[in-house]
């Protein structure tokens, strides 16, 4: 009998074990973010001090942010500084040195010299905190240090000012990706936002492909059209990004992904970096500002010379048609459709937070990663699943850019005729 007992007994703590050892999706998500903190592709600290501060960094404490809103001008707090992104667990970010797509292009090269200036000194502020990376093996030294790895990535063609000559000498000054377009076509690009005027890539655009290749500069698809998405894929050897886009499917957003292209990614070995600007997350959110601007424009046709009573129109009608509020979880749909469609092995995250990505619920500031990888974690996704999307993803696409980079070493620099 005794022995009935005591088997019965082992029986027992054997079937129950099991639900005892099952970590919960808070825990799953934990231990990924310790092996693999976040790696985001694209935040925009750098224009928030471009615009806020015209630059100056003497008196800005990036320490805590939270109060640097002005309510009276309408101006939020920013989403990141050191205290919050420790608590999102983030330990690598591309810094985007976005310039606007309306200036000229010696314009946009200077100001994007200047921003590149301006997060240098920034993360020279805080040697603690945040170490400069020019590979992915500074990134890994840094994150193993307890440090924010801090990369540089260039948000716009016209940056380079058509000149392959500049583009080396951004390289040579520390970015690592440059963003094809920006929200308009530049001389050898078509945008996703603007009427084509290329069919994609010029025979130039092209080598500012080969070029960034050969560099070790990852190619960067978002904002860019379908086809400039294709060309830039059919022409790259080496794993490309889209820093900050969604999956079309999901929302049709020409910002976002198609599926064909998609396609093409995974076969290139490249990473989708999601992105939480909620007109690109949200299908609902899309139709109603599309709805919103049509209602202005008949407002406008009937109230000529009236702009008081456009006003008022407009105000009666976002009152009868609040805006949805975009979630976390729908960002979570967008990483879901791109990991069914190619494999988790070509999902990141790109926030865009201090740019685009205000309103988004659950997702407000760069402390709430975490809150996403739990979302994951309820739906299924592995340890090993969550560490790819954290920052395995993007690193290895790092590497492999640099890896391309090395075996051509010996290819001479693509040479592009000077325009002055």
């Amino acid at each position: 009998m005794r022995h009935l007992i005591v088997g019965g007994a082992l029986l027992l703590v054997q079937a129950v074990t099991p639900a005892l050892a099952a970590q919960t999706p808070e825990q799953v998500a934990a231990a990924a973010l310790k092996a693999a903190p976040v790696w985001d592709g694209h935040n925009d600290v750098p224009e928030q001090l471009r615009d806020r501060r015209k630059d100056v960094l003497a008196g800005f404490d990036f320490a805590d942010t939270a109060n640097t809103g002005d309510a009276a001008n309408k101006i939020p707090p920013m989403q990141t500084d050191l205290k919050r992104l420790r608590q999102g667990k983030v330990g690598a970010q591309f810094w985007s040195v976005f310039v606007p797509a309306s200036l000229t292009e010696p314009q946009a090269v200077q100001a994007t010299l200047e921003q590149i200036d301006t997060i240098r000194r920034l993360v020279a502020l805080y040697p603690r905190d945040m170490q400069l990376a020019l590979t992915a093996d500074d990134a890994a030294k840094a994150m193993k240090a307890g440090r924010i790895a801090s990369l540089i990535g260039m948000e716009g063609g016209h940056s380079i000012g058509g000149s392959l000559g500049v583009l080396r000498q951004m390289y040579a000054l520390g970015a690592r990706y440059m963003t094809l377009t920006h929200v308009k076509n530049n001389a050898w690009a078509d945008s996703g936002t603007d009427a084509p005027a290329h069919n994609g890539l010029t025979p130039f655009g092209k080598d500012v492909v080969r070029e960034m290749n050969r560099l070790g500069m990852l190619v960067d698809l978002s904002h860019v059209s379908p086809k400039t998405m294709l060309d830039a894929l059919a022409v790259s050897g080496a794993p490309v990004i889209f820093s900050h886009s969604d999956a079309m499917a999901i929302s049709g957003h020409p910002r976002n992904v198609p599926d064909d292209v998609l396609d093409q990614v995974k076969v290139n070995g490249g990473v989708v970096m999601v992105n939480f600007f909620p007109n690109y997350i949200s299908p609902a959110l899309r139709e109603r500002n599309a709805a919103r601007s049509g209602e202005e424009a008949r407002l406008k046709t009937l109230n000529l010379g009236s702009p008081d009573a456009v006003t008022a129109g407009l105000a009666a009608w976002d009152k009868a048609n609040p805006a949805p509020v975009a979630t976390l979880a729908q960002v979570a749909d967008h990483i879901d459709h791109i990991a069914r469609r190619i494999g988790v092995d070509h999902v990141g995250l790109g926030s865009d937070f201090d740019g685009g990505s205000i309103g988004l619920a659950g997702l407000e500031d760069v402390s709430k990663y975490p809150a996403l990888f739990v979302e994951l974690a309820r739906r299924g996704y592995s340890q090993a699943d969550l560490e790819k999307i954290a920052s395995g993803n993007v690193m290895r696409a790092l590497r492999g850019a640099e890896a391309y980079a090395a075996a051509h070493r010996a290819d001479p620099p693509i040479e592009s005729a000077t325009q002055f």
